[in-house]
């Protein structure tokens, strides 16, 4: 028998997921229009406000400084725990070592660093980048720490038995077997790192789109507020549908059952 959703254009199968961003929109009007402009403005009043960033060539300064940012972080973090996390799921002591730390860290909200970091380093990029990498190194740290603390030891028997040395096993037993812990630990780490990225520059940026967004606040300009608000969500999207979600998919097979 065939499948209902055969019956539609693949672009029109049940689940309606392309209504998503019509529906928002058309939430956003009907709201808007129960308030003044100046309080809740409509998407055509913050498109308008996107398009002057546009032409005075700030919305693109205020995207690469935050993109950068976050890059410099987000790496920064990604190094360490694979490092950390590594090591910790290699080595039962190390690992008892490290997991009360992780929990310890992951219950302090990133932003509590925020005023710290600015007393140490100042205001400017090194402070902002602390916060990201806090935010996002533990979690990864925790998620591929239990990734490889959960390959199978029968495949590293047999490894063994076959006659693979410690290179061998770290390349063709343990990265395989870790890669899907990686990549849902990029995800993880991403996203909070881009939270805490945009916390941050609120607190402690001249650029970027959390100083748009708290700037806009600022002088009660609602539109801006809304411009970086949209761009935050838009961002973070992106990024993870057209990248962090594919890689996801893609290692999906290679989890241990």
């Amino acid at each position: 028998m065939t499948s209902v959703n055969h019956r539609w254009p693949r672009w029109l199968r049940p689940g309606w997921g392309w209504l998503s961003l019509p529906a928002l929109l058309l939430g956003w009007i009907v709201v808007a229009s129960r308030f003044p402009a100046y309080v809740l403005p409509p998407p055509w009043d913050v498109a308008a406000e996107g398009w002057r960033w546009l032409q005075q060539g700030k919305l693109g300064e205020q995207l690469w400084a935050s993109l950068g940012r976050e890059l410099a972080g987000f790496v920064a973090a990604t190094i360490a725990a694979m490092a950390v996390g590594t090591l910790a799921g290699l080595y039962k002591g190390f690992r008892d070592f490290v997991t009360p730390l992780n929990g310890l860290f992951m219950a302090i909200p990133p932003v509590a660093w925020a005023p710290l970091t600015l007393i140490i380093f100042g205001i400017g990029n090194l402070a902002i980048i602390v916060v990201i990498f806090i935010a996002a190194v533990f979690p990864m740290t925790t998620t591929i720490q239990e990734g490889v603390a959960a390959i199978q030891i029968g495949a590293i028997r047999a490894a063994r038995t076959l006659g693979a040395n410690r290179r061998q096993l770290l390349w063709h037993v343990y990265l395989p077997a870790s890669l899907p812990a990686l990549t849902a630990a990029l995800r993880i780490g991403f996203s909070q790192a881009w939270r805490a990225l945009v916390a941050a520059e609120m607190i402690g940026a001249s650029r970027g789109i959390g100083w748009m967004v708290a700037m806009g606040g600022q002088v009660g300009n609602s539109a801006q507020v809304l411009l970086g608000i949209a761009l935050i969500g838009v961002m973070a999207w992106l990024a993870e549908s057209l990248l962090f979600r594919r890689l996801d998919q893609h290692y999906q097979a290679w989890r241990p059952s």
